[in-house]
């Protein structure tokens, strides 16, 4: 039941400067994604500014993302909660919106015990029929999905099919895949950091969920397709230029410097960021303009 292979665009969403949603610029970002060779769209995730959208908002911003696709590519929504319940309800409301899968981030704050983690993706699961991707990003939740529970989660919930792997820990990706192999379990490793996707693909991996993609649909295509086509060397350069733009699209917090990013391409009208979220400093934009123009992505 795999979603997708290759490379998913955590998208961002697009506020006007009134800090209302900016639905002209959101289907400029999802057309320019789809035209240039972007595999699944990954809809109201962290870089999206997912928590800081009400449940209408962050829902209509699904629906809208499921209609202007029309189903060229796979529609990923985000619908992860600290609230088990709150998951689940808007797990249900996406799929009933047309989603054609769920990227569910593990609780944050309140954490849970790997105990705690089964039971959480076990009730989502059990809620919906849509596949489901887990996300693991110990750096912003403080919760850490051990590699022996991610495995045992997939193995007793059919409809849990992958997961975003974003510990940056090259021992527990190995591990994953090892597990994986072990019980002949179909189950999708994707990496979540920009700099890592080689590594993940060595062990297995079949795409990334990439930040970097809103502004290099093709190149982070190309990275993932031509390493999985056995053209490594290829892939490896990809890797190396793409490194240089994470870098600098990670020198604040994400989605600071991406959205920013954006803006200067002129994909979307405004750069706006809801509090807690600012502007990117001054220093950061001349980084990130530098890096851009050594790229040709702005003149």
């Amino acid at each position: 039941m795999s979603i997708f292979k290759g490379s998913g665009v955590a998208l961002i969403t697009p506020f006007k400067n009134d800090l209302t949603v900016d639905y002209e610029s959101l289907e400029r970002m999802i057309n320019y994604q789809i035209e240039n060779e972007t595999d699944a769209i990954i809809i109201c995730g962290t870089t999206g500014e997912a928590p800081t959208l009400d449940d209408e908002e962050h829902l209509n911003v699904i629906k809208k993302c499921v209609e202007i696709v029309k189903g060229r590519v796979p529609v990923i929504a985000g619908t992860g909660s600290n609230n088990t319940m709150h998951a689940v309800m808007m797990s249900k409301k996406a799929e009933e919106l047309g989603a054609n899968g769920l990227l569910v981030v593990t609780p944050y704050y309140n954490k849970a015990t790997q105990y705690g983690l089964e039971k959480h993706y076990e009730a989502i699961a059990k809620n919906t029929k849509l596949p489901i991707i887990m996300y693991n990003v110990p750096s912003r939740t403080g919760c850490n999905i051990e590699p022996e529970t991610a495995i045992k989660i997939a193995l007793e919930n059919k409809n849990i099919v992958g997961i975003k792997e974003a510990s940056g820990k090259t021992m527990q990706v190995e591990k994953i895949s090892e597990l994986a192999r072990k019980e002949k379990l179909e189950f999708d490793l994707y990496s979540g950091n920009d700099d890592d996707v080689i590594n993940v693909l060595e062990n297995g991996g079949v795409g990334v969920i990439s930040v970097c993609a809103n502004i290099t649909p093709t190149k982070t295509h190309d990275l993932v397709i031509h390493y999985l086509d056995g053209d490594v060397e290829y892939a490896n350069k990809l890797q190396d230029e793409q490194k240089e733009l994470s870098d600098v699209l990670f020198c604040e917090v994400n989605p600071i410097p991406i959205k920013k990013a954006c803006y200067e391409m002129g994909l979307i009208e405004s750069g706006a960021l809801r509090l807690p979220l600012t502007d990117l400093s001054s220093d950061n934009h001349k980084r990130l303009i530098k890096v851009m123009k050594k790229q040709g992505l702005v003149k």
